[in-house]
Parts: C-alpha cells; sequence; structure tokens
C-alpha cells in the first residue's frame, strides 16, 4: 500500500526526540509524514496541506495543545481533520478537556510504538467513514445531514431509537462507538462510568440481534447510511 493510501499524518511536537521517534514509527509501515515543532508552525503548514490525521503535543512554550486544537477545530477548513492528543498529563480533567475541545482520542506519554499505530489505524477508519456519511448527507440524505462531528446528537438518535427501541442514551453510546470510542472514552463524554457503558452495549446487542461491538457498529451504520 503506498503512503498516499496510508495516508499522511502530521506530527506536532517540541521535543525533537518525540518528532524522531514517531516520524520513524510511521514512515516505517508506509505513512506519509509532516513535522511542526509548535502550534503556529502546524497551523502554517495547515494552509498548504490538508493531512488525514495530526498527533498533537499538549505541553508545548507558546501555543499548547489546547489552544492549537481549538483553532483548528474553528477553522472552516481544519475542523474535520481527526486529532490525537499526545499527552503527560494524566488527570481526568485534562482528558475531558482535549475531548471538549474536538480531539478524537488521546495518548498518554512516554508513548507505546505499536499503541500509536493501532489507534491511528483505527482513526483514519472511523474518519473515512464520517466522511462517508457526509458525502451521503451532501447529496441528499436528510437523516445524515443530522450526524455532526462533533455529536451524535439530533435526528440519528431518534431513528435508532426508532428501528431498534433503544433508549436515548443506548442511541448515544452506540453512535460513539461508532465514532470510534472506548468505554472510557464515552464514560467521560457522558459523564458515567466505563462499566454503565459496558453495561449500555449488553443491552444494545441484545437488541440489535449481535454479539460484538463491531458488529453493532456495522449495523448501525448500515442503518443510518
Amino acid at each position: 500500500m503506498s503512503a498516499h493510501e496510508m495516508g499522511t499524518i502530521l506530527i506536532v511536537d517540541d521535543t525533537p526526540a518525540n518528532l524522531a521517534y514517531l516520524s520513524d514509527a510511521l514512515d516505517q509501515v508506509g505513512y506519509k509524514v509532516l513535522v511542526a515543532t509548535n502550534g503556529y508552525n502546524a497551523i502554517n503548514q495547515l494552509q498548504l496541506i490538508t493531512p488525514d490525521l495530526i498527533l498533537l503535543d499538549v505541553l508545548m512554550p507558546g501555543l499548547d495543545g489546547f489552544e492549537t486544537c481549538r483553532r483548528l477545530q474553528n477553522g472552516g477548513d481544519t475542523r474535520n481533520i481527526p486529532i490525537v492528543f499526545m499527552t503527560a498529563l494524566d488527570g481526568t480533567d485534562d482528558i475531558v478537556r482535549g475531548l471538549g475541545l474536538g480531539a478524537v482520542d488521546y495518548l498518554t506519554k512516554p508513548v507505546n510504538h505499536e499503541e500509536v499505530l493501532a489507534r491511528i489505524a483505527t482513526r483514519l477508519r472511523c474518519s473515512r467513514a464520517i466522511r462517508q456519511f457526509q458525502e451521503a448527507a451532501e447529496i441528499g440524505d436528510d437523516a445524515l445531514a443530522a450526524f455532526d462531528e462533533q455529536s451524535p446528537r439530533g435526528p440519528i438518535p431518534e431513528v435508532l431509537c426508532t428501528t431498534f427501541g433503544l433508549t436515548h442514551r443506548e442511541a448515544e453510546v452506540i453512535l460513539w462507538v461508532v465514532k470510534g470510542k472506548t468505554n472510557r472514552d464515552i464514560g467521560l463524554i457522558l459523564g458515567t462510568s466505563p462499566r454503565t457503558v459496558n453495561k449500555h452495549l449488553e443491552h444494545i446487542y441484545i437488541k440489535l440481534g449481535v454479539e460484538t461491538r463491531t458488529a453493532a457498529a456495522n449495523k448501525v451504520t448500515a442503518t443510518v447510511n
């Protein structure tokens, strides 16, 4: 598979050793890699090229990762680029803040080689699926037009409630699953525990007539597509 097919990743980190480590790891498996050493440099690069995903360090001098993310999410041409935070912060407040600003995932430093590759692959699959939803909406699918990049709220949960007999919270949970969120992430977003999210998923599997997370996500995707 070519670098074009694999995708382009922009790494934003002020530490040269981190840039080198991540660049080598991504380059070896076939990604095209761009680098920026601070938020300002990243924003300037994005005026010239649009990567498929951004790995964004949180703790940087000047424009930190949170503010960089906020600016990108407010930009018309950059708001749909998936952002994965890289952080040495492990407090729940920081994780929630990052996700609330629009990041799709986070990695805790020091990052693990295999975990980085796995999460990037997952986020790219989710991003491409969402892009397909948006393209379908643009050609006249009223239901998909409501599938907002920042939140699963709107007509889509109501469609799932009607079709499968889900509660509104169950519909929210499965839509975040479709977007690639983990149980922990979903719990943080919805203000509940991962254990409660898992209980919701057990009920969802029964109502959808499936046995796995992937099968449930695929069934929901087919329903709203």
